[in-house]
């Protein structure tokens, strides 16, 4: 039988029956960046039992200011790998499956098709491999919560979850919009999105890897509370809170 005894303060606030319905789910956890990170993190520490998680990406110094796996003794290892030890450490008793690769929009389809997932936790930052996943994971009636853009922006107390169709003030949003419009989802996926004005003199041009042809700059916290608001979804969508 699996000890709850480290999920005490958790059982408190949501009882035995939910905190077993926790243990029982398996969440699929995709990009391990500032926002998928931590969501990973905060959906593991609330007792969820089986997670997948995916990234192919390594540790750069840049990701240090935001990036739960980024330190400055990990520079070029895994974040994946990182992120599961990290989460073996928390619960060692996690079912966890790692998958180190990118969103290959070829891939999409077995990898959604690999295990029954509960819910989905979309925290991929690319406009073409999200529309992707985002247009499959639709189709195939999943439950999935999609980060919207955490850079640009300094205020954490302006997030909101609601309807993709009623995203505003943020540009990427309205990419993932009018490419989903293309594809005929015009709404019917929850998003997490900032109400706030992006500073716009913070963004700028990429290399164009990874689907990435610009960003924005970034807060410390501001992804982090994108991934604490994701993981909030999950975790009462799955208990009905």
């Amino acid at each position: 039988m699996e000890d709850f005894a480290w999920l005490s303060r958790t059982e408190l606030l949501i009882g035995r029956e939910k905190l077993v319905k926790l243990s029982k789910a398996h969440v699929l956890v995709i990009g391990l960046g500032g926002v998928g990170s931590f969501a990973a993190e905060f959906i593991c520490r609330g007792g969820v039992g089986t997670m997948t998680i995916v990234d192919g990406d390594i540790v750069d110094p840049s990701n240090r200011n935001r990036q739960l796996p980024a330190l400055s003794t990990n520079h070029g290892e895994s974040k994946a790998d990182i992120m599961a030890e990290r989460l073996k450490a928390i619960n060692p008793e996690l079912t966890l499956h790692v998958i180190k690769t990118f969103i290959n929009p070829d891939a999409v389809a077995d990898m959604l098709s690999a295990y029954p997932y509960d819910y989905i936790v979309d925290a991929i930052d690319s406009v073409t491999p999200k529309i992707t996943f985002l247009k499959e994971a639709f189709q195939r009636k999943m439950r999935i919560v999609s980060s919207m853009g955490a850079g640009g922006r300094i205020d954490p107390t302006l997030l909101k979850v609601v309807d993709i169709s009623k995203t505003f003030n943020c540009n990427f949003a309205q990419q993932i919009r009018k490419n989903l419009k293309k594809e005929g989802i015009y709404k019917g996926i929850k998003a997490v999105f900032s109400t706030e004005e992006q500073l716009k003199e913070s963004l700028m041009l990429t290399d164009g890897s990874n689907y990435k042809k610009s960003a924005y700059g970034t807060m410390s916290y501001l992804p982090a509370t994108f991934g604490a608001t994701c993981a909030s979804v999950v975790l009462r969508d799955l208990i009905e809170i």
